[in-house]
């Protein structure tokens, strides 16, 4: 087998099956497949539309700005509009690229309510990390500096991240999941900083989800096969077959002699 052939096969056995959904949702249901994935790119391009204008900016950082210095329940309540506010010092055709492409995948393989779960559980995820890892100060394992708590954290990388590696995990693509892990390490190894860590984080969390269910699934028992633990098949009254009467097998005589009877056309 040729090179060529081989990362070809290997190809159609890791993209495959996620290829073959995406294009049946696609084929079957159109747009509104990707309802989700639709609307919240348009949220965020109008959010980012918003924010670029002088009487916009204010309102989008009182509703959607999240800094690990704020208080904790203010914080939180920041934190859903935060997954669409795109960051300033980014394009922000990469955030509405990236939540195109990811979220429209992860919301035709894992439904609409788990896409947006896994979403928000891999923000929250990040914006607590910050948090935590500036109480806990550089010294520390995993810490931050105190700097840290006045970055603006918004954008929806840390959803797009644990969106990828979900996906990867339920479809099979251990390759491509892997990547992405690795990807995300050494973003932070060449660039250490606040976003790079928040997106280890969501990463975390979303493995430990996997793991749990597959904890789960390993744990419940398997359906029966068909026939498991049944005896031989038993005659049915309308099988076709002459059954034995009261008089222990009268019935089946009569019926054998009756076969016997040659017919108009039959020859003894």
């Amino acid at each position: 087998m040729s090179r060529r052939a081989a990362l070809r096969r290997a190809a159609v056995r890791e993209w495959g099956p996620l290829a073959a959904a995406v294009r049946t949702a696609l084929a079957d249901r159109g747009a509104r497949a990707l309802a989700l994935t639709l609307t919240a790119t348009a949220l965020t391009a109008l959010v980012q539309l918003v924010q670029n204008q002088s009487w916009g900016y204010g309102p989008v950082r009182a509703l959607g700005a999240v800094r690990a210095e704020d208080p904790f329940w203010s914080a939180l309540l920041r934190t859903p509009l935060s997954l669409f506010v795109p960051a300033l010092d980014l394009p922000v055709w990469g955030a509405l690229a990236q939540i195109l492409l990811v979220f429209g995948v992860a919301e035709i393989c894992l439904g609409r309510w788990r896409t947006l779960a896994v979403a928000y559980a891999a923000t929250l995820a990040g914006t607590l990390y910050a948090r935590i890892g500036v109480a806990l100060g550089p010294e520390a394992f995993l810490g931050l500096p105190a700097s840290d708590a006045r970055v603006v954290d918004t954008g929806p990388s840390a959803a797009v991240v644990a969106l990828a590696v979900y996906v990867c995990h339920q479809r099979r693509a251990r390759f491509t999941g892997a990547l992405v892990v690795v990807a995300m390490v050494v973003e932070v190894l060449v660039k250490d900083n606040l976003a790079g860590r928040e997106h280890l984080a969501a990463i975390a969390v979303v493995l430990a989800v996997c793991g749990v269910r597959e904890w789960l699934g390993r744990r419940a028992p398997a359906p029966p096969h068909p026939g498991q633990g049944d005896g031989p098949p038993r005659p049915g009254p309308d099988d076709g077959r002459p059954h034995p009467g009261p008089d222990g097998g009268g019935q089946l005589r009569a019926s054998a002699r009756a076969a016997a009877v040659p017919g108009p056309g039959r020859r003894r």
